[in-house]
């Protein structure tokens, strides 16, 4: 039943007519905003006609809300943005996606988020798209970088990183960006100086970052969009997508960056005088190709001793909001086990060693959470490692043998190179990699799929087209 309010101007004259229309509750029990439309009277018409206008009006109206094909006319987009995101929560969506969709929609919702969600067309999305893709629009434009040598600089001072970092309120990896000479957001540089009570340009040089977004970054924001508006028209609150009629910017694949096996065996040698914690966690991720955070999620039950072979079933993850936390993988197909050759498994078991050497060491102060990569710090001693300090770790391991610059996800290309190159299919190398899609995998890899193919060319024609005695004098040559 539509319930009809009259709305008058200052001299008592009916201007238009406010319909409302209940909805229905929501899953919680929570009574659902009515369907709402205004029917405006046209004065060149009779009372009378009005009338007759009116409850022809309500009648459609009130048809259209119970057959689910009316448009709700008054959500802003930024309101309804939050109701989407409130289902992504609900229905499970990774903690890290939903801090990067806030994140997204701080700049979606200053450009459109005031405009109700009938009235977005495509023009507006790609007047967005162009905004953003102009010189000056990032909103971390000025970055700070130290220049000095800040670990000394506290040690003169007398103070910790820690005690900075509680004065401060900059967390601890942070500190360590900072010591390493890496560039920070100047309100980072900004809360340093001012819990040490000097001018940030007496410790930092201030860069102002005036590069355009890159494409990639603006699809981002596309993306998020268009899943927005993609539950609205689900739920037949508009009467189609618009960001499926948009134009974003196009995004041109880069080439995987992966090691040559010359390399491999240069990291492979290096390793050899590092510390064991650190050279089994490299050691793991040029084996499996799994994420940083697969390898440092292992725990030792998911170490299979009889079968060779590991179970990738957690990943662990960091937060600006939360901290260091453990999440589920990627995806379901990212649980997966992973066989291992007999020399891993060998050094897992020297490692195992080491590692309950450790727990021992640190007596009452260690935390049994059963991870196999842990942090060190007394206080913290047992409790899964911060992901960051495998990439510090890396760059330092890099630098100290003149190796080319080393990611941990360069592992995972570098496996899956090595793999094609000595024609493992696609469907195995998709499983050890965890994609979710073999198409995944492919479209990764296509460029590294077609030297591999360019490869088995050549190995067919050797064997089939020609001659043994050519074969041995080209392989002489």
């Amino acid at each position: 039943m539509a319930y009809i309010q009259e709305r008058k101007d200052k001299n008592g004259n009916v201007i238009s007519y406010s319909i409302r229309v209940f909805k229905g509750y929501a899953p919680d029990g929570e009574q659902l905003k009515p369907y709402t439309a205004t029917f405006k009277p046209d004065k060149n018409k009779t009372a009378r006609q009005n009338e007759k206008a009116l409850n022809k009006f309500v009648v459609e109206f009130e048809t259209k809300c119970k057959s689910g094909l009316a448009c709700d006319n008054r959500q802003t987009f930024a309101e309804y943005a939050e109701y989407v995101l409130s289902l992504k929560e609900r229905s499970g969506a990774k903690h890290t996606t939903l801090v990067r969709y806030r994140d997204l929609l701080k700049v979606i919702n200053k450009n459109i988020g005031f405009m109700k969600l009938a009235d977005i067309r495509p023009q507006h999305l790609n007047d967005l798209y162009e905004l953003l893709s102009k010189s000056g629009t990032r909103r971390t434009k000025d970055k700070a970088c130290c220049k000095i040598d800040f670990k000394s600089y506290l040690k003169e001072q007398r103070l910790t990183q820690k005690e900075l970092s509680e004065q401060s309120g900059v967390p601890c990896n942070t500190m360590r960006a900072v010591i390493n000479g890496k560039s920070v957001y100047l309100s980072t540089a900004e809360k340093l100086c001012k819990a040490l009570d000097v001018p940030v340009k007496q410790l930092f040089n201030v860069v102002t970052d005036n590069r355009p977004l890159a494409n990639k970054t603006i699809t981002e924001y596309h993306r998020l969009i268009s899943t927005i508006m993609a539950q609205a028209d689900k739920e037949l609150l508009i009467p189609f997508n618009p960001a499926r009629k948009a134009t974003p910017p196009k995004i041109k694949r880069e080439s995987v960056n992966y090691f040559q096996i010359e390399d491999v065996e240069r990291i492979r040698n290096s390793l050899e005088d590092e510390p064991i914690k650190f050279k089994t966690m490299v050691h793991l991720l040029l084996i499996t190709g799994a994420r940083r955070g697969e390898i440092l999620g292992l725990k030792w039950n998911c170490v299979d001793w009889n079968a060779n072979r590991i179970h990738i079933c957690r990943s662990i993850l960091y937060s600006s909001d939360i901290g260091i936390y453990e999440d589920t993988t990627k995806t379901e197909q990212s649980d997966r086990f992973i066989t291992l050759p007999l020399e891993t498994m060998e050094l897992l078991r020297e490692y195992r060693r080491w590692y309950l050497l450790q727990a021992r060491m640190y007596g009452d102060q260690w935390h049994n959470t059963g991870y196999l990569f842990f942090q060190e710090k007394a206080s913290n001693a047992g409790k899964p490692m911060h992901p960051d300090t495998l990439n510090d770790w890396l760059s330092e391991f890099s630098k100290r043998y003149n190796l080319p610059h080393i990611n941990p996800h360069a592992f995972r290309h570098t496996m899956a190179s090595i793999l094609y190159f000595n024609n493992i299919d696609s469907v195995s190398i998709s499983h050890r990699l965890g994609h979710s899609k073999i198409s995944t995998t492919t479209d990764i890899y296509s460029h590294i799929m077609k030297e591999a193919d360019k490869q088995s060319a050549e190995c067919i024609a050797n064997v089939i087209l020609r001659p043994k005695d050519k074969y041995k004098q080209r392989k002489a040559e």
